[in-house]
């Protein structure tokens, strides 16, 4: 199989797999790879043909090139037109690996052995398949990035002198998500939202700033519960609000999880702690059959001690060396991918943010951002983020049901788990990080200042105590900024009308004259 020449190469096609093109194109690179291949991976979420026409557009999930950037029709063509423009794909990547074997690969490599797109393909090869192939050492050639640091995000490089590469991908062959450069990150990773929340709190004072971190603390708490539909005590949330107080403090390894998972149920009688021991899918079940109906199916059993493991290492070796905001991104989705738990994956994939951002000195100290309640505000958005990758992987697992309604997984899995594109993760995380910082924090600053304002003021008025203050700024707030007239007669019958409008005067100008999030 001469360079791949026995691989039978897709003509123009208006329809690719499930996909229409925009217009009669031929699929090129990763597109006509996982056709020629027969490869069974989640499709990129871009895929690239080339037109009739000197015309180069993007449009419904495809990038149409023009004839001039048309590859030659053999292997080397796709895999090089593959990494010079879309980028690393590094599970469509391992599992071609797998399929043509090394004779094709040390083929292509001897055939231009200087060839940057050569030597990229060769380091690939023997990294993800973490085997050498029958070649010698290269002597020659200018060392190139194996990722484009133009295309996609990367890590400070370490040499590869066998293929006179520098390898900046930014993980490890058992857990490297992708991210690719958009407009929106390179906007987002601009701004600096490190140095912004710093100055946020540079000038509050050290009392106001611990109960802001305190409020924003048991916000992101509730929130976290409130976004998996449940309502535990107050006394719960407020544990878990310590636990991600703590959050950075303590390495990540599998006893810590653990330790997290028995905090965050609490009572176990009915649920089994630990790694599960069974398949494991989010859905529902049909009402009359009880089979499941999966909208995701998480890692197999037999797998998650070898991905745990991954996460572990990708978090302790490769995280502190990458944008805070990206590497939780991609170990904390890639967490709730995985799903290792039977119950507390949600609340560990968000306290997986918490404990990036803070290990790595992102928030401020003391400060924890409330990246939960953004979520909350934004469950739509978060749940399209989530499908964004779960939607393209599903049709890829086969399984069965077991007699306990839930699913046998009957095929290899585990790369998808390891490599996914968290692109859209990374976006989404951003996003709700800047808005924590923009909004968030000096709001919760904010309205202490006008309470702490608002008592000073209704002490001058009237002489009361704290919490009965605390009972008034309750009643003036449920109404409005007026005082209800089961107030007026009840609690507070013994304020005079005068006293009354004053206070209402006084509340409204600290918070009815001012967008504060109360």
């Amino acid at each position: 199989m001469e360079n791949g020449a026995g691989y039978h190469f897709s003509g123009p096609v208006k329809a690719f797999h499930e996909s229409r093109l925009p217009e009669l194109a031929i699929p090129v690179g990763y597109a006509a790879l996982i056709e020629a291949l027969h490869l069974r991976v989640p499709l990129p979420r871009t895929l690239s043909a080339v037109g009739p026409r000197h015309r180069q557009y993007q449009k419904d999930g495809w990038n149409i090139y023009t004839p001039r950037h048309a590859p030659k029709a053999d292997l080397d063509g796709h895999l090089t037109f593959a990494l010079k423009h879309e980028g690393l794909d590094l599970a469509v990547l391992k599992a071609l690996f797998r399929t043509t074997g090394p004779t094709p690969i040390e083929e292509i490599v001897r055939a231009t052995p200087t060839g940057i797109y050569a030597r990229r393909i060769w380091f690939l090869y023997e990294w993800l398949l973490e085997t050498e192939l029958n070649l010698p050492a290269a002597d020659k050639g200018v060392y190139a990035p194996v990722v484009d640091p133009d295309q996609q995000w990367t890590r400070a490089a370490r040499t590869s002198t066998r293929h006179r590469v520098k390898n900046n991908l930014p993980g490890t062959p058992s857990f490297c998500p992708m991210i690719t450069w958009t407009e929106t990150l390179r906007t987002l990773t601009a701004r600096n939202l490190a140095e912004r929340a710093r100055a946020a709190v540079a000038d509050v004072p050290a009392d106001l700033l611990a109960r802001t971190a305190a409020f924003l603390l048991l916000k992101d708490s509730k929130s976290s519960f409130a976004i998996e539909n449940e309502h535990p005590p107050q006394a719960r949330i407020q544990r878990w609000g310590r636990v991600i107080g703590e959050s950075g403090r303590r390495p990540i390894d599998l006893d810590e999880l653990l330790r997290l998972q028995r905090m965050v149920i609490g009572d176990a009688r009915f649920v089994r702690l630990g790694l599960r021991q069974e398949g494991g899918f989010i859905g529902e079940h049909d009402r009359d059959t009880r089979m499941p109906l999966p909208k995701h199916i998480s890692a197999r059993a037999e797998d998650l001690p070898s991905l745990i493991q991954s996460l572990i290492a990708f978090d302790r070796l490769v995280a502190p060396n990458l944008d805070p905001v990206l590497a939780a991104a991609a170990l904390a989705f890639g967490f709730v991918y995985i799903h290792p738990f039977e119950d507390g994956n949600g609340r560990l994939h968000r306290y997986l943010i918490h404990h990036v951002l803070a290990e790595r000195g992102f928030n401020p100290p003391g400060v924890v951002f409330p990246v939960s309640a953004v979520i909350l505000d934004r469950i739509d958005q978060y749940r399209r983020t989530l499908e964004s990758y779960s939607a393209r992987l599903l049709p890829l697992i086969d399984w069965e049901p077991t007699p306990n309604g839930n699913v046998r997984v009957t095929n290899e899995t585990a790369d998808f788990y390891r490599f996914f594109d968290a692109t859209p993760h990374a976006e989404f995380l951003y996003a709700c990080v800047e808005r924590t910082i923009d909004v968030d924090l000096p709001a919760e600053t904010g309205f202490l200042k006008a309470y702490d304002t608002l008592r000073h003021e209704v002490a001058n008025i009237v002489d009361m105590p704290d919490r009965t203050i605390d009972l008034l700024f309750r009643f003036l707030h449920q109404n409005g900024g007026t005082l209800s007239n089961r107030g007026r007669e009840q609690e507070f019958a013994a304020l005079t009308e005068q006293e009354v409008a004053q206070i209402e005067a006084k509340y409204a100008e600290g918070f009815l004259s001012k967008s504060l999030r109360v």
